[in-house]
């Protein structure tokens, strides 16, 4: 088991986040080193309501403004995984949504750009970020399927809403090499993909599941 060791003082929830990075992601195959310290470092009760603080740290997706939701942890840190994040990339998250995972990305990342397409939900991920220090994390507003050519290539996009294809835009702005992690599908689940850019104009993709994410919304998502 990863020793976390946290510091308990000034953080009441610090104990049932080492036992969420134990119970619900090392036990259940999450191994990667920096995933699972990241988890253990971002407080997820931060980024829900305060009536939800008492759940932040049970492994079920959670109701955020604009009807949306913020994934559950091991959902997580399984498309964090996937997408072999090393420290210093350049890291794209299209549905920032409350801002939870670009926090976690941005504790092993070097720069995080995150798009989210409500306005409301971006400038309260964006607070949320600058409250917690996370100075690596860029939320915008747009239409994430678009990507954010203006600071392209990266080295992992990670989409966390389901779309009924990849979009070609995100494709192409992954560096060779780069991964894209994706769920997609046009029923209530998804099938988790991760792409792998090969070459100039060459792909490879891989099935890693289903899974059930919030629709994809915007040019080349759901209309």
């Amino acid at each position: 088991m990863t020793a976390l060791n946290p510091e308990l003082g000034g953080d009441p929830l610090a104990h049932d986040r080492a036992i969420m990075v134990s119970r619900h992601l090392e036990a259940r195959g999450i191994h990667d080193p920096r995933v699972l310290e990241a988890m253990g470092q971002v407080p997820r009760e931060a980024f829900v309501g305060e009536f939800l603080t008492e759940f932040a740290y049970e492994d079920s997706a959670l109701p955020i403004e604009a009807g949306q939701t913020i994934s559950q942890p091991y959902i997580v840190a399984r498309m964090i995984e996937l997408a072999e994040l090393k420290p210093g990339d350049k890291v794209l998250e299209v549905g920032a949504g409350s801002g939870y995972a670009a926090a976690v990305i941005s504790r092993i990342a070097g720069e995080v750009y995150a798009i989210e397409r409500h306005e409301a939900l971006a400038t309260q991920a964006r607070a949320r970020e600058d409250r917690l220090g996370y100075h690596n994390v860029e939320i915008i507003c747009a239409d994430g399927t678009k990507g954010w050519p203006e600071s392209a290539p990266y080295d992992a996009i990670i989409v966390s809403a389901g779309g009924p294809k990849v979009p070609e835009a995100l494709k192409r702005q992954l560096t060779i090499g780069g991964r894209l992690v994706i769920p997609v599908g046009r029923d209530v689940h998804q099938t988790l993909l991760r792409v792998r850019r090969t070459g100039q104009d060459s792909f490879e993709e891989e099935d890693h599941g289903a899974v059930t994410f919030v629709p994809l919304i915007g040019e080349e998502g759901w209309g």
